[in-house]
């Protein structure tokens, strides 16, 4: 029913199943894991009125496993993307998987997948620093490019005064760069493929 990949490199199509609503992921050398797609397979949906809350579990040596809420899958929302290296390990809340015998290994993560109500999936919080951003990186590397290239500009702007005369040299007026910027801006946020047309 679901699936998992770890960082491009691992993918599980088969969770151990450790109660009839909730299924476990292993992740070894989760240490160089930063994001993990937890996903639909297509072969099953959910139960009308259900999804899937989706959970992160550290390994650690000294203690019974801390999940942390990473977020969820539903039927309309077959897929999702966590970023899981920034999360702490022995921070986490309340979850469905304390008392199920989830094998638990020292050097090993776990995901977990537990099936509750839409309305249950509704009213959890999942944690901040784990939901990735939706600006895509071409996006966000065009943004900063753009800033970039406006400050640096910005920073050798002279008034007419200070300029001393240089028939070699061009001088772009701060003004007609400031305005391709905005332009730039405008139109990657109307549609961040513009520039292949």
């Amino acid at each position: 029913m679901f699936g998992c990949i770890v960082a491009g490199r691992l993918v599980q199509t088969e969770p151990q199943q450790v109660a009839s609503d909730k299924f476990v992921f292993s992740l070894p050398d989760c240490e160089n894991v930063n994001h993990v797609v937890v996903f639909m397979l297509g072969t099953m949906p959910f139960p009308t009125g259900t999804g899937g809350a989706v959970y992160f579990s550290f390994p650690d040596p000294n203690t019974s496993p801390v999940w942390q809420l990473l977020g969820f899958i539903t039927n309309d929302k077959p897929s999702a993307i966590f970023k899981i290296s920034g999360l702490k390990a022995g921070v986490g809340g309340e979850h469905p998987f304390g008392m199920m015998s989830a094998p638990h290994m020292p050097s090993v993560a776990q995901v977990g997948v537990s099936i509750e109500s839409l309305e249950q999936l509704a009213q959890q919080t999942p944690l901040s620093s784990a939901t990735v951003s939706t600006v895509d990186s071409f996006t966000q590397f065009t943004q900063k490019m753009l800033e970039s290239l406006y400050n640096f500009s910005s920073s050798f702007a002279v008034s007419q005064a200070q300029m001393t005369p240089n028939p070699s040299e061009m001088f772009i007026p701060a003004s007609s760069v400031r305005r391709w910027y905005e332009n730039f801006q405008r139109r990657m946020n109307q549609n961040p493929n513009f520039w292949k047309t």
